[in-house]
């Protein structure tokens, strides 16, 4: 159990039985006396990715989820609808939908080591690394003369990902890739 006043962006809590990850979190004083200090959160659900608001009073208690985090590997998919992992300790592996990972496919390769995230000894996620290097397929050419600017294009990488990079990166170039807010950081 913590207390809603330890509660921060990006943590997980449990709510319901089901997980969640805070995804904003504002904080009100009330003007009048004795009244509790408010705790606003904007909440996701790690199953189905569904949003929720909810208010909670400062020093109640929530539930901190008893999650499972285990090094996999990223083995292949079926169809595009299910991905399997690979337990690299068990050599269990876990199918994943699309669904529960779909932001997270713009930065995953084969065999790229990840995080698999378990809830109730179900897989619903996984944790890509903070950054990632991946190769440019399609961009177009830069122009001479732009490069003095802050200007920037769009680069379509090797997982399909697009993202905006500087006029002098080119096609078949490496670049490392920030997967939290999935922009360019600098070439590999």
């Amino acid at each position: 159990m913590g207390s809603t006043t330890e509660i921060k962006r990006g943590m997980r809590i449990e709510l319901d039985g089901e997980p969640y990850l805070v995804v904003e979190l504002n904080t009100q004083s009330p003007s009048a006396r004795g009244a509790a200090t408010l705790i606003k959160t904007k909440l996701r659900n790690l199953k189905t990715k569904q949003m929720r608001s909810e208010t909670f009073r400062a020093g109640d208690r929530v539930k901190l989820p008893d999650f499972e985090i285990r090094p996999c590997q990223y083995l292949y998919d079926e169809g595009g609808e299910t991905f399997y992992f690979m337990d690299s300790e068990s050599y269990e592996q876990h199918p994943v939908p699309r669904e529960m990972i779909e932001y997270e496919l713009g930065f995953l390769l084969p065999n790229a080591e990840v995080r698999a995230v378990f809830f109730d000894e179900q897989c619903i996620g996984i944790e890509v690394p903070a950054t990632v290097q991946l190769r440019v397929v399609e961009c177009e050419p830069g122009v001479r003369g732009d490069t003095a600017t802050h200007a920037t294009k769009a680069a379509r990488l090797e997982t399909g990902l697009e993202v905006q990079v500087p006029l002098f990166v080119e096609e078949g170039q490496v670049l490392v890739i920030d997967t939290r807010e999935a922009r360019y950081v600098r070439r590999a």
